[in-house]
């Protein structure tokens, strides 16, 4: 029997010397990857109480929405600044070269929800630190955060250690 790992395309030296590049497209090009992925990480939400799924632009859109249809959850979109039509609210954050910012709309969610975070890939934590906090904003709280993908050797768990994450799939290093 396959495993979504067995389904993830490794390029070696991509983008640079040293790292091991784990292309996702390649689990998304096979239904069955695709479904087996979708399938595995709607497993990690078992028994888990929760409201909303939000998902970061733009792998966690890919990730997010099947879960959310599955689980006939409402979904919200974190997106880079000036993507969203109505009012929102903005997190800065760090990159290894500058900073970025990501925004959700004021209204997607209320006091009080619990949400669930879906991405692809956890790497440094930072994009998902942020989306976190946007969620602390607006006054939900993270239950979960959820990626397929999980690079160790970034620390990215570090960074979110006071949130409950799980990945389906993790790789030692970069």
């Amino acid at each position: 029997m396959k495993t979504v790992a067995d389904y993830v395309r490794t390029i070696p030296d991509f983008p640079e010397p040293g790292i091991m590049f784990r292309d996702v497209t390649t689990v998304l090009q096979d239904p069955d990857g695709f479904k087996l992925a979708i399938d595995e990480m709607q497993k990690a939400l078992e028994g888990l109480d929760f409201d909303v799924i939000a998902g970061t632009e733009s792998r966690g859109f890919i990730f997010g929405t099947p879960l959310a249809y599955n689980l006939h959850k409402p979904f919200v979109l974190v997106r880079k600044k000036g993507k969203l039509p109505a009012e929102t609210v903005e997190m800065e954050y760090d990159l290894e070269y500058g900073s970025a910012v990501i925004e959700m709309h004021k209204d997607s969610i209320q006091p009080g929800q619990k949400v669930v975070l879906v991405d692809d890939l956890i790497a440094t934590g930072g994009t998902m630190e942020a989306a976190a906090k946007l969620v602390e904003k607006l006054g939900g709280e993270v239950v979960k955060m959820l990626f397929l993908m999980e690079l160790e050797g970034l620390e990215g768990r570090k960074k979110l250690a006071k949130y409950d994450v799980a990945s389906v799939v993790s790789y030692p290093g970069k």
